[in-house]
């Protein structure tokens, strides 16, 4: 199967599919890593009726078909977080129904699978989240959501928060309220200004080393309460040195979809678990090589993994905030939703070269499960763009 494809030198190539699809299937063992697979939500074209105001319009069918492929497999979810667009798309209310269809699927599955939810403050407006008792409202509000459905809380990073611009004492009041209310021990979450700009000067300060110190002071302080943090700075040194000075028993959940291979092996001392973004896009790959890890089995998992790590890093290149879009045309790619169509129209977010792009890495990743779908699929996108 050939196409034609832009490049990014401003031409068209001619591309033949030359990779061999990895297939889903059920784990073989039990894994030594937990892994979460931050999923995205699928539109429903056919009832939107305004795409930028407003509630989206969601194919509830499909967004959790899609979870259950996730499960099949033997991940956990990251649900209603920034791969869902929170606050890009997705409001509260669409995330709050969302956890709850999630939640009830999720009891019924065979597997049992782990589900952690994002809790925030994004249902309150940013002019009202001046204070610390507002933006401790507004996250209770969401945490006893998240709680009465079944979920685990993720405390996500807040715009408010960052606003806010509070030193690392103001970061302690808060988060210890926080943790203190849960119910079960939750998972901190450090988005990285790359993913979010308006997260700048989280942990109450800019330099990263500061921020470091003032979220383990933390994390020191209420490990009981604390199941792990996940970290997206995008840096392997800098997730590798916080890893090395987390308390026994707290998790790092790497959000690093640059170098997640890596730092889910491990050097030998310490390792990390995954919170990610791409495992939602290369499940068979993620769920495989975590199998072969459990086995001993590290020349697979990183035959498995390796070849995917391009794909991911022009998935998440700048402006990494937009990567929600190539998460999503994999999964219409993949033949998990019928359509490219997302909420606030944001696949408008990245340019067909990018999807030309994805494109031949996901093929030479093993990651089009059904090759003529997908050409087929590729071809339509081209022929909108005027590229026969």
């Amino acid at each position: 199967m050939t196409l034609t494809l832009p490049t990014y030198d401003n031409g068209l190539a001619s591309y033949q599919l030359s990779g061999t699809p990895l297939q889903p299937r059920a784990p073989k063992t039990a894994w030594t890593r937990t892994a979460f697979a931050a999923a995205h939500v699928v539109s429903d074209p056919l009832a939107e009726r305004d795409p930028w105001q407003g509630r989206p319009a969601v194919d509830w069918e499909n967004t959790l078909r899609f979870r259950h492929g996730l499960w099949d497999q033997g991940l956990g979810l990251a649900e209603a977080m920034d791969t869902a667009q929170r606050g890009m798309g997705v409001d509260w209310l669409t995330a709050k129904e969302l956890i709850e269809r999630t939640m009830a699927e999720a009891k019924a599955h065979p597997l049992k699978p782990r589900v952690a939810c994002g809790a925030g403050t994004d249902q309150v407006a940013a002019e009202d989240l001046t204070s610390e008792d507002a933006i401790l409202a507004a996250y209770a509000e969401q945490m006893e959501a998240i709680e009465a459905a079944g979920g685990q809380v993720i405390l996500m990073a807040s715009r408010a928060m960052a606003a806010l611009k509070g030193d690392p004492e103001v970061y302690a009041r808060v988060y210890d309220r926080l943790i203190s209310q849960a119910s079960g021990p939750v998972i901190l979450h450090w988005l990285g200004d790359m993913f979010d700009p308006a997260l700048t000067g989280y942990w109450g300060a800019e330099d990263l080393d500061a921020a470091a110190d003032s979220v383990l002071s933390i994390i020191e302080t209420h490990a009981a309460k604390i199941d792990g943090i996940k970290i997206s700075l995008l840096e392997q040194s800098r997730e590798e040195a916080f890893r090395a000075r987390l308390p026994e028993g707290v998790r790092l959940y790497t959000g690093d979809d640059f170098n997640y291979a890596a730092l889910i092996e491990g050097d030998g001392r310490h390792y990390s678990h995954a919170l990610l973004g791409i495992f939602a896009a290369i499940a068979p790959a993620a769920a495989q090589a975590l199998d072969a890890l459990a086995e001993g089995d590290t020349a697979t998992f990183h035959a498995l993994l390796e070849p995917t790590v391009p794909l991911s890093r022009e998935i998440f290149k700048a402006p990494t905030q937009f990567y929600k879009a190539g998460i999503a045309f994999l999964a219409w790619l993949n033949g998990w939703q019928s359509h490219f169509i997302m909420p606030a129209g944001f696949q408008s977010a990245r340019e067909i070269t990018h999807y030309a792009e994805v494109f031949r890495l996901a093929d030479r990743a093993g990651q089009l499960r059904d090759p003529e779908l997908a050409t087929a699929r590729m071809r339509q996108l081209l022929q909108l763009h005027g590229i026969e």
